[in-house]
């Protein structure tokens, strides 16, 4: 005969049971809702709902007592119920669950049954559609309370709360995805927000650096050279030679360091001077083409200078590895408002496995600092497009 004397049939259990969780949106309250309900068909010392959370871990929702297992996610292999997560059993019933092997085996998280003196413990599948969701978990404090008549009662409670929790945990799951979603995507704007101005300073410290080599070294250099064409010797000649090689490779630093016709003149303007530079004497004819009026231009600073790195490096690639007979840098419209810049070479293509990929990361770099999407295709020779959305 049971020790437990059941709380007599009340028809209207489960219905108050209905009601009271059709106005709950949170777990923990609607279990609180619930539980003098509960504790109608079968009283206790602690009530809990273990749902599975993700693979391997549970989420614990308690009353009664506040224990570890709401506190934290366990690890189902450690977990007093994983028997019955894991179909070893139909149900769990305890007489005394401080001696039950199945709840205090090695490493298992069971020091809230000790803390608590948590002896008669049932325990009951939650289901939704046929498949576990998780379980329900009744325990009392006094040995050997509940019996097989229990356990019929505890899963007539489960199958009344399991599609009303199921709800309410696929919702908490949504939420925290989102929340993590958000989380991720202000670190990844932190993180190029902070990378966009480290460029801008680089950018800032590149020029000061080119100012200087202007300032300074250039003008040293040129200097010396008068002074040696002035010698007029064989040496000085062959040495004035050396020295003005020298001061043309530091000019092209300056000019690069500088983008002084990209201030003075304009985007496409520096595109065609950077192009017709690069190109030098080579065969290879070219053209720039802005069919934006000067959207470039109207571009934020940090932007438009990225754009302009961009154009370079794209353009020095063409020239010393294409082997192209013509270049083509465009510049269009995007609809509604955006802007899109095209630079076509009609050489070799991209290798399938390039030796050399440190120009086109350096670009794949720049791009997403700035937000722009690109994308490089190798038939007819390489076109490389830079699209900036929502521009002026």
């Amino acid at each position: 005969m049971s020790q437990l004397q059941l709380a007599p049939e009340r028809s209207d259990v489960f219905l108050r049971i209905s009601a009271h969780l059709a106005q709950r949106t949170d777990i923990a309250s609607a279990l609180e809702a619930v539980a003098d309900e509960i504790a109608e068909v079968i009283p206790f010392t602690h009530a809990d709902l273990c749902l599975i959370d993700r693979p391997g871990w549970l989420a614990s929702y308690e009353v009664g007592i506040r224990t570890r297992w709401s506190r934290a996610h366990t690890r189902l292999d450690v977990s007093p119920i994983r028997d019955l997560l894991t179909g070893k059993c139909e149900y769990m019933l305890c007489d005394n669950a401080m001696q039950d092997p199945r709840q205090t085996f090695k490493d298992a998280c069971s020091e809230p049954i000790f803390n608590h003196k948590l002896r008669s413990r049932v325990h009951v599948l939650m289901k939704v559609m046929g498949q576990p969701i998780g379980t329900l978990n009744i325990s009392h404090s006094t040995p050997a309370l509940y019996d097989a008549d229990t356990v019929a009662q505890a899963q007539h409670v489960a199958d009344a709360l399991s599609p009303y929790f199921h709800a309410l945990h696929k919702a908490e799951l949504a939420q925290r995805a989102t929340q993590i979603g958000e989380e991720a995507r202000a670190r990844e704007e932190g993180l190029r927000r902070g990378a966009l101005e480290l460029t801008q300073a680089l950018e800032q410290e590149q020029q000061r650096i080119g100012m200087d080599l202007h300032d300074q070294t250039l003008a040293d250099l040129t200097r010396l050279l008068r002074d040696v064409n002035n010698e007029g010797s064989s040496k000085s000649s062959d040495l004035a030679r050396r020295i003005s090689e020298t001061i043309d490779d530091l000019r092209r630093i300056i000019d690069t360091a500088v983008p002084t016709l990209l201030e003075l003149f304009g985007f496409a303007h520096a595109v065609r001077v950077h192009l017709e530079r690069a190109v030098g004497s080579e065969p290879i004819e070219i053209a720039v083409t802005d069919n934006t009026e000067g959207a470039p231009d109207r571009l934020e600073p940090t932007t438009r200078t990225a754009l302009f790195r961009i154009a370079q490096e794209a353009i020095n690639n063409a020239v010393r590895h294409s082997g192209a007979h013509r270049i083509d840098v465009t510049l269009e419209r995007f609809f509604p408002n955006g802007l899109v810049m095209t630079i076509h070479d009609d050489g070799c293509g991209i290798p399938v496995d390039p030796p050399r990929q440190s120009g086109l990361a350096n670009i794949r770099t720049r791009a997403r600092l700035v937000s722009a999407r690109l994308d490089v295709l190798g038939e007819d020779g390489t076109t490389l497009r830079v699209t900036l959305e929502g521009q002026p």
